[in-house]
């Protein structure tokens, strides 16, 4: 199972920081709790502030789990140490299941 993640800024200098600092981080600390981090993006679009990342599951790793494993941790901890979290505004999360002939299937 995929998810893609969006995450709203308040800014662009919060984003920037968010992107190049702190997501990094996250791709030698989510595997230990069995995801994947496939990519991550900023949004194209002028003043949108958005980071959209691309996770899958490990087999047995059930979402839900996975965040409320993960939030709590020091690991998160260590990753977001210096970032103001009050500028992430907004966080949709969505849950796909690839299809057949899908390079991700």
């Amino acid at each position: 199972m995929y998810q893609m993640k969006i995450y709203t800024l308040r800014t662009a200098e919060a984003l920037q920081q968010y992107a190049t600092v702190h997501w990094p981080r996250h791709l030698s600390s989510m595997p230990s709790f069995g995801v994947t981090v496939h990519g991550f993006w900023t949004d194209h679009e002028a003043g949108a502030h958005r980071l959209i990342a691309l996770l899958s599951f490990g087999e047995g790793t059930d979402p839900a789990a996975f965040a409320a494993a993960y939030l709590p941790s020091p690991e998160l901890e260590a990753d977001m140490q210096g970032f103001d979290v009050n500028d992430i505004i907004a966080v949709e999360d969505l849950l796909l299941d690839p299809v057949a002939g899908s390079p991700l299937a």
